[in-house]
């Protein structure tokens, strides 16, 4: 099984730092795994990416050009990136942020209410970690789970910051734990 992921946003919402979460989860897996960040002006603001690969298989390329899943944080975001997703893809979208409608008929969609899901756990900049355990959930088979979760977040964050790493295991553990409507 192979997961081609492009996790788009805002810079600040931690696009970058998700999808290195997500990659290094899944090298706790024994997964091959690739991960391109965008930096860039992003970081101040604009539109913020970075591209995930999480297969059984070895990465032959780290490039992805229709990715079977995109989360997009905020409306930029999903006006970008929602025309590369290939047929039947997965569009998770904040649906807290996001005011419009996806336009395509041809593609599975999740409104994940990120930012009320973070709010509801204490973790207001915690939207990024409510994607984690929405694609967890929603694509069996790509991560076991919350618990590779936890190895990347003691991996991934930095000393001055391990403190919250509790409170985003707690924020990941509810979003896999709901359901979640696929339109």
């Amino acid at each position: 099984m192979t997961t081609e992921i492009i996790f788009a946003g805002f810079g600040g919402q931690g696009v970058i730092l998700a999808g290195k979460i997500l990659a290094l989860a899944g090298m706790s897996e024994d997964k091959y795994v690739s991960h391109i960040p965008s930096y860039g002006a992003e970081m101040r603001g604009g539109t913020a990416n970075c591209s995930v690969i999480v297969s059984d298989e070895e990465v032959a390329s780290p490039v992805i050009e229709k990715p079977d899943v995109v989360v997009a944080l905020n409306k930029p975001s999903m006006t970008k990136f929602e025309k590369w997703l290939k047929p039947g893809g997965l569009l998770i979208y904040n649906s807290s942020l996001i005011d419009i409608l996806p336009s395509r008929t041809d593609i599975k969609k999740i409104a994940l209410p990120c930012n009320e899901i973070a709010e509801q756990t204490n973790n207001p900049r915690g939207a990024n970690m409510v994607v984690l355990g929405c694609l967890a959930k929603a694509i069996p088979g790509m991560i076991s789970g919350v618990k590779p979760f936890e190895y990347a977040l003691d991996e991934a964050i930095s000393a001055r910051n391990k403190k919250f790493n509790p409170i985003n295991i707690a924020t990941i553990e509810e979003a896999f734990k709901r359901d979640y409507e696929v339109q």
